[in-house]
């Protein structure tokens, strides 16, 4: 059985993580002691006074295990590391720290799952890129690929190429983020180009809308925004906007998880237009998961002031955020945002792990080098 495995990405955001936390809950699911290890990062965080970066933190927690720094997050390139190695290179020891976490998490469980960072030639500055580690590290690669046929053909083959250039095996390829109805397209001519290219297609993901959906955490710090009411209710998530200055009603018929912006002047009859909306057409609950006030980031907004709009917040557990922001720069600042899984995501979390049952060969994977 295959005893360890580094996965990558063709590039970021391309659903690595994602991939990754799917695989560690579907191998753990067949009963298999899996353990896991983000070798080299870039975005520290601290939580419970342990450095690591973030994907490592968010792994322990999901995971269950107690988070080691120096096992499961042994690098972290964060701000003036890379300045600071290319300054004095023999002053750091990041290729030993690797080897070390490494050996004590082969010695513990059966297989073990390697996190790569970004792009495969990301790290090559400290000389870690994601083949520089794979290779330290002796682990085939999954490679995570964004769905399309000739992009997603043309970036499979770029990042082979640095691959080869470590001989590094490719273990396969996983294309992720595809549309549902593509997916026999891409399936066909995909699959042929990579079996040309001695690549095997492990598995199609398709893509699904709700793991793009961003939480209103999030939004607020898009917005560099402050709560106003409901704080709890910051795992709300957004579908969708609704402008506060004209309420659609179509919207709010056919619509769930709406995020209201609206200028303090309007949210009164922003409200009020909704329950009216809801009264008439029957709607049980609430259209919305969370509201917005714009303007300068100086004013109060009326809530006190406003008893039934107070309420309406209050019955719902919406949580109301005001920003600086203008309506249109809020929402640039939204559309911006890209959605990363996170411990507060579970339910993403879950659809991850039943993609990739359902999807991805796990027994090709499993029985890599037989």
């Amino acid at each position: 059985m295959l005893k360890k495995v580094y996965i990558a990405a063709s590039s970021q955001h391309v659903g690595k993580t994602t991939s990754t936390l799917g695989l560690v809950a579907a191998f753990r699911n067949r009963g298999i002691d899996v353990g896991y290890c983000k070798p080299v990062g870039q975005e520290v965080q601290e939580i419970g006074g342990q450095l690591a970066d973030k994907d490592a933190h968010l792994f322990a927690k999901v995971m269950g295990f107690a988070l080691a720094s120096e096992i499961h997050s042994p690098v972290i390139l964060s701000k003036g590391v890379t300045t600071a190695f290319l300054d004095d290179p023999g002053a750091y020891d990041f290729a030993d720290r690797i080897c070390r976490a490494s050996e004590v998490l082969q010695a513990k469980h059966e297989l073990v799952i390697y996190e790569g960072t970004g792009h495969p030639g990301v790290g090559t500055v400290v000389g870690l890129s994601n083949a520089d580690v794979a290779k330290l590290l002796g682990a085939p690669v999954i490679l995570i690929v964004e769905g399309g046929v000739g992009n997603t053909i043309d970036r499979a083959a770029l990042c082979q190429a640095k691959f080869i250039e470590k001989g590094v095996p490719v273990l396969g390829v996983i294309v992720n983020k595809v549309f549902p109805e593509k997916m026999d397209k891409v399936r066909h001519y995909v699959g042929n180009k990579f079996a040309e290219m001695g690549l095997p297609l492990l598995g199609i993901l398709p893509y699904e809308k709700i793991m793009s959906y961003p939480i209103m955490l999030t939004i607020m710090n898009a917005v560099q925004g402050r709560v106003v009411a409901n704080e709890g209710s910051l795992d709300n998530w957004m579908e969708d906007f609704l402008s506060g200055s004209l309420v659609d009603t179509e919207k709010l018929l056919h619509s769930r998880n709406l995020l209201l912006i609206v200028s303090p002047k309007r949210i009164f009859s922003a409200i009020q237009k909704i329950q009216e909306t809801a009264l008439v057409h029957g709607i049980e609950g609430t259209p919305l998961s969370g509201i917005i006030v714009t303007g300068d980031g100086l004013h109060e907004i009326p809530v006190k002031d406003y008893s039934r709009v107070h309420s309406y917040f209050e019955e719902h557990r919406l949580p109301v955020m005001a920003t600086p922001f203008d309506p249109l720069g809020a929402v640039i600042k939204i559309s911006k945002i890209e959605v990363k899984i996170n411990p507060r995501t579970p339910w993403k979390a879950e659809r991850a792990v039943e993609l990739i049952g359902k999807h991805v060969d796990l027994d090709a994977i499993l029985r890599y080098g037989e």
